[in-house]
């Protein structure tokens, strides 16, 4: 079995460094745009069992349920402990596998999930790192294979905890998971692209012809 999921903290505190661009309102509405086409690229993938989000935030949780994806609306005791909560709350037996994707890799593509999916040895993980040196998507099985480690510069920590731990990790750059939309020059970055994310892509036209 594979459980995909999918952290996402309070709308108040998320993109910060996107208010002076976007405003709190049109922050919080990419945040929700930019979770809505993860999930919708999560759902396509028929190798995933469960689609999940974990969030502390009401609305968050709301939209996400509208989705027809499994919500954990669950009090925040950091990103890692949220994720690895999740994963025991959903994947009962260790040995199963949990897709871990973040909720600002807005043209995040079904097809780039499946080459995940199909990259994941017996025992070990699959990292799509992000192009700021942190990872994008992390596949585990067993689902505890190695600890999560996500926050800044963690694709390099998980590489350094699969080595120390005799773990196979196949790496996997792909250009839709690599941009996440944090900073305002990440959104310049992804309207430059030709990648997924329709909503986001739609909702940032829509904000920027505003200005």
């Amino acid at each position: 079995m594979i459980a995909a999921v999918v952290p996402v903290k309070s709308l108040d505190s998320s993109k910060s460094r996107l208010l002076p661009r976007l405003g709190a309102d049109g922050a919080r509405r990419l945040a929700l745009a930019m979770l809505e086409d993860v999930l919708e690229a999560l759902r396509a993938v028929r190798a995933i069992d469960i689609v999940s989000v974990i969030t502390p935030d009401v609305e968050v949780a709301a939209a996400a349920d509208q989705t027809g994806v499994q919500v954990l609306l669950r009090h925040d005791p950091g990103l890692n402990p949220s994720i690895e909560a999740a994963g025991v709350e959903l994947l009962p037996n260790p040995d199963d596998a949990l897709l871990v994707v973040l909720g600002d890799v807005a043209g995040v593509q079904a097809d780039d999930v499946r080459r995940l999916i199909r990259a994941l040895p017996k025992r070990g993980v699959v990292l799509a790192p992000a192009r700021d040196g942190g990872t994008a998507a992390l596949l585990r099985r067993p689902r505890d294979v190695i600890p999560a480690n996500f926050g800044s510069d963690s694709a390099k920590r998980h590489r350094e905890l699969c080595e120390r731990s005799g773990v196979d990790l196949r790496e996997v750059p792909m250009q839709s998971l690599a941009l996440d939309i944090d900073e305002p020059e990440d959104i310049d970055a992804f309207l430059e692209t030709s990648l997924g994310g329709r909503r986001t892509r739609r909702l940032l036209h829509e904000l920027e012809q505003r200005e």
